[in-house]
């Protein structure tokens, strides 16, 4: 609860206050009635805020993620909890920056009155939506008491995501399987046999090469691993030519990093100061709807040492930027990235046509629409 007191009502409650003074000190009669005029208006502004109605009041948002383009729809509940009838009032609804305003009207005891409303979701942000306060105030908005009903809710509106199933086998496929050139005596991947020494598991001993040879053989194995995919995000507005092509960046970084959770597959996601959320595809997509370019944030050229600091066990990586940065700066980014790690740095420039360059290890590539993802990893694995 709290009572505020708007610009205009001090300024009223000046000029009463050096009319009465100054009508009484100078004997001037009609700058003191002026001065109680005003006086008297403050103090009915004032008897129009007392008293305090008994609601229960319910936020209810249908759904709390949305995807940008979707709207969001809510209803508003205010239900007179009173033993009498209540007075007309009315309830403001924050949502994000702006407000929405709600008559309700008089209501008998345990009479309800509902409001639905609908947000729209033309850009990728997380929206506080509420608390819903009911206001009382006079007229001429001097002063006005406002009442908290409920929390803020947070509304997470999801980037544009494209389906990669199928698309993205080879660059995000599971490793597990694949072999290194670490030998193991015990592990998945079965290499060679050779002479049994003591100490050796007898587990692993190969009876049937044993007989024929007539001495002990055991299995020896090859080292398996297990795909860690690491994708960074540059969050520095100098990368950037425009909103678009982080809003464009942000897409394929959660397009990739949904897929490769839905697979199972161990991630690692890097944008902004921390870690983003990869138990779930919605907490991902929660957090990527919170991402924003700072002064301070990680450009391309600085990515690389981020994956090398935060996801040293990574064996993909993918550095997502925008349009400006060169090649030279592409390169100096990926530089950082552990040698033997399949590392892809992605630009995106709206409206540009897919190219993909491939040396080593290493793939340059250009991406100018989400629909373009599919495509681009195919070329990129080919």
């Amino acid at each position: 609860m709290g009572l505020r007191v708007s610009p205009v009502g001090w300024g009223v409650a000046v000029v009463a206050v050096l009319g009465l003074v100054l009508g009484r000190w100078f004997g001037w009669l009609e700058l003191a009635t002026v001065g109680a005029a005003l006086t008297a208006v403050l103090v009915v502004s004032l008897l129009m805020t007392a008293g305090r109605a008994r609601y229960a009041v319910t936020l209810d948002m249908a759904d709390r993620r949305v995807k940008v383009g979707e709207r969001a729809l809510g209803r508003v509940e205010v239900r007179n909890i009173a033993r009498r009838p209540s007075l007309p009032s009315r309830v403001e609804l924050p949502v994000g920056s702006a407000v929405a305003e709600f008559a309700v009207p008089a209501l008998g005891p345990d009479h309800a009155h509902d409001d639905l409303f609908a947000i729209p979701t033309a850009r990728r942000a997380v929206i506080v939506v509420g608390p819903v306060r009911s206001v009382r105030g006079d007229p001429f908005g001097l002063v006005r008491r406002s009442v908290r009903w409920t929390r803020p809710v947070e509304l997470f509106v999801h980037p544009l995501l494209v389906s990669l199933a199928g698309a993205s086998s080879g660059l995000l496929r599971d490793l597990e399987g694949q072999s290194t050139r670490d030998l193991s005596d015990s592990d998945l991947s079965f290499h060679a046999l050779r002479d049994y020494v003591a100490g050796d598991d007898r587990r692993y001993i190969h009876w049937r090469t044993t007989a024929r040879r007539g001495s002990l053989m055991v299995k020896q194995f090859e080292d398996t691993r297990r795909t860690t995919t690491a994708l960074a995000l540059a969050t520095d507005p100098r990368d950037y030519a425009d909103d678009d092509e982080l809003e464009l960046a942000v897409s394929v970084l959660a397009s990739v990093g949904v897929q490769t959770i839905r697979e199972e597959r161990d991630l690692v996601v890097l944008a902004g100061p921390g870690r983003l959320r990869v138990e779930t595809p919605p907490l991902l997509l929660d957090d990527c709807s919170g991402i924003v370019l700072a002064s301070g944030g990680a450009g391309v050229t600085l990515l690389g040492r981020r994956v090398v600091r935060e996801a040293p066990e990574a064996s993909v990586a993918m550095l997502v930027t925008g349009s400006v940065p060169g090649d030279a700066d592409l390169r100096l980014g990926a530089r950082h990235v552990p040698t033997g790690t399949r590392t892809v740095v992605v630009r995106c420039e709206r409206g540009a046509e897919v190219s993909v360059r491939t040396q080593g290890s290493l793939s340059l590539a250009t991406i100018g629409r989400l629909d373009d993802l599919p495509r681009l990893l195919r070329r990129v694995t080919a």
